[in-house]
C-alpha cells in the first residue's frame, strides 16, 4: 500500500495531499514524499484553493462533491481529505504509477 492513501474498514479513502495553489492549471504533479502533489489553478485566498482541490478530487474519484471532506490542513499545503463512496482505485483515479 502506498503511503499517500489509506482505505478504512468502512471503505472511506483518506488521502495525504501536498497542494500548490496558483498554478497554471489544475492536475496531479506526482508524488511529494508521502503525499500526492496536486497543483490547483485557484489562489490560496479566501479558501478558493481548498474548494478547487475538493472539486478536483470529487471529479477524479467520480463522487459528488459532498462525498469529499477536507479533514486536516485547511491553512497548510499538507492536507488530508476523505473520499466516501468511490469505486475507483486511488492510483487509477489520480494517474499515479505504483
Amino acid at each position: 500500500m502506498a503511503g499517500w492513501f489509506r482505505i478504512g474498514a468502512d471503505g472511506t479513502l483518506t488521502l495525504r495531499v501536498h497542494i500548490q495553489p496558483g498554478a497554471r492549471r489544475t492536475g496531479v504533479a506526482g508524488l511529494h514524499g508521502e503525499s500526492v502533489k496536486i497543483r490547483v489553478a485557484s489562489p490560496a485566498l479566501e479558501d478558493r484553493a481548498n474548494e478547487a482541490l475538493v472539486d478536483y478530487i470529487a471529479q477524479a474519484f467520480g463522487v459528488p462533491r459532498r462525498a469529499v471532506t477536507l479533514v486536516g490542513g485547511s491553512h497548510s499545503r499538507q492536507k488530508r481529505l476523505e473520499v466516501r463512496g468511490s469505486t475507483r482505485a486511488p492510483e487509477e483515479a489520480l494517474g499515479i504509477e505504483s
